[in-house]
């Protein structure tokens, strides 16, 4: 029995439901109920009282048609204005910022409403000037750029590519878009660690420098319309190095070039001059010692010149960093022991013990400490060295009261010095040994007084 009925219940058919009323009926049925029961009693009074029946069916046709008008205008006083709205609305929707709403001068909820829809059209009319030229920015800059950019789909089929790309592929883009990345050979590239380099290209791009090649390659992942997005950034460092290369080499060239040019040309002249001298007939009484003179010259540029390619020799063969322990007080006492032309000042810090190499930080260090006492006995001022250790980065500084720095542009450049006899490269060494040890070196001039500050960074 209950089975039968569950079948009946099954194949009944749904009741059919009444429609429903939309919204400007139901406001125009309330709008009729409102004004019902004051119309009916005013019939219910003239159809019962003493009155002509001319007058009762005027006063009664009268009586509906006002009442029927005034609720129809009232639908239409609430219809209209939300159909405005909603006109303006489907507007934004399709892009078109360029309706406005009539406001009325009048402070009402209604006119509030129209004013705060204003407003939106107008802000959104901005942020969308300002998206449109951020993406017409975005995509010049991606045009631009001489870094290969692709984007690929979760399913590792490319839907962007800029020149640099196009380019790389050898194919523009009408081809390659929509294949996937098995396809145009950049498989590789989506897998293993987000940032990396690769020597050498996985397979043979079209547009591939050819040669040992260094590839630059960083992933990440964005969303876009909900759905998750690749971005491939390939860039080729080879191209940018033999570039930094290039003008390595063309700085060295001009600086050896000029100081062996400072030293050649007073042994040219002095030269010619020994030969004129010794050609004359007869010599002069003083030739000899004119000669002698002349010799003694020619030695001392020689030999300036040779502690030139000296020292341009250690700085171009500084060998690897040899890693042992380096406890940071004895290291800083050892050093400042060696300067005795005046007291520098250690101010202790914090217990560290680096894993570095002792004889190149002493070297380094040595400079450093050398010319904060230069910069004090030209002042008579005081140097001093410290250190602090923040996370697993040691910060060591070393203080002077000297001049301060007049030309910081010129601190790194190879052999370029200020002081009489200088080689010019203390410091360039110095922030080589640093560097090699996966720190940094900066000079700056101090802030709280007279001087300078070298400052040295060194992971522990």
């Amino acid at each position: 029995m209950p089975i039968v009925a569950i079948e009946m219940s099954r194949t009944a058919k749904p009741q059919s439901r009444p429609p429903r009323l939309n919204y400007e009926q139901r406001l125009l049925g309330l709008a009729l109920l409102a004004g019902l029961p004051a119309v009916f009693v005013a019939m219910l009074l003239l159809w019962r009282g003493h009155y002509s029946q001319n007058l009762q069916w005027t006063v009664t046709v009268l009586v509906i048609v006002c009442w029927l008008g005034f609720a129809s205008m009232m639908r239409n006083r609430v219809v209209t204005p939300l159909q405005t709205l909603s006109n303006l609305l489907a507007a934004l929707r399709e892009g078109d910022y360029s309706l406005r709403l009539r406001v009325s001068r009048s402070d009402d909820p209604l006119a509030d409403v129209m004013r705060e829809a204003n407003a939106l059209v107008s802000i959104m009319r901005a942020q969308r000037l300002d998206a449109l030229e951020a993406t017409t920015l975005l995509r010049k800059v991606m045009e631009e750029i001489d870094v290969a950019i692709f984007t690929f789909d979760g399913e590792g089929r490319l839907r962007l590519i800029n020149r640099a790309g196009e380019r790389l592929l050898g194919l523009p883009s009408e081809r390659s878009l929509g294949l996937g990345a098995q396809d145009l050979g950049l498989g590789k590239f989506l897998q293993g660690e987000p940032h990396r380099i690769l020597h050498g290209p996985p397979v043979s791009f079209a547009g591939a420098p050819s040669g040992n090649v260094r590839w630059g390659v960083s992933r990440s992942i964005f969303r876009q319309s909900g759905l998750p997005m690749q971005l491939l950034v390939v860039a080729d460092l080879s191209r940018a190095l033999r570039e930094e290369e290039l003008q390595a080499w063309q700085k060295l060239v001009r600086v050896l070039g000029h100081e062996i040019n400072n030293s050649l040309a007073p042994i040219k002249s002095i030269a010619g001059s020994l030969e004129s001298l010794i050609q004359r007939e007869p010599r002069p009484a003083d030739w000899e010692q004119d000669v002698e003179r002349s010799l003694r010259i020619i030695s001392s540029r020689a030999e300036a010149l040779s502690r030139f390619t000296g020292a341009y020799a250690t700085l171009a063969k500084l060998p690897k960093p040899k890693l042992g322990a380096v406890e940071v007080a004895a290291w800083v006492e050892r050093v400042v022991a060696l300067e005795t032309r005046l007291a520098v000042q250690i101010t202790p810090g914090p217990p560290v013990v680096l894993r570095a190499d002792g004889d190149q930080l002493d070297q380094a260090l040595i400079n450093l400490v050398r010319n904060a006492a230069d910069g004090c006995i030209e002042t008579g001022g005081k140097a001093s060295v410290k250190w602090s250790k923040t996370g697993n980065v040691l910060q060591l500084v070393v203080e002077d009261e000297g001049p301060g720095i007049s030309n910081p542009s010129n601190l790194f450049v190879p052999f370029f010095t200020t002081k009489p006899g200088g080689a010019g490269i203390g410091l360039v060494l110095s922030r080589q040994i640093v560097e090699a040890h996966g720190g940094s070196l900066t000079l700056e001039n101090r802030t709280d007084g007279p001087g300078s500050q070298a400052i040295v960074t060194l992971p522990v």
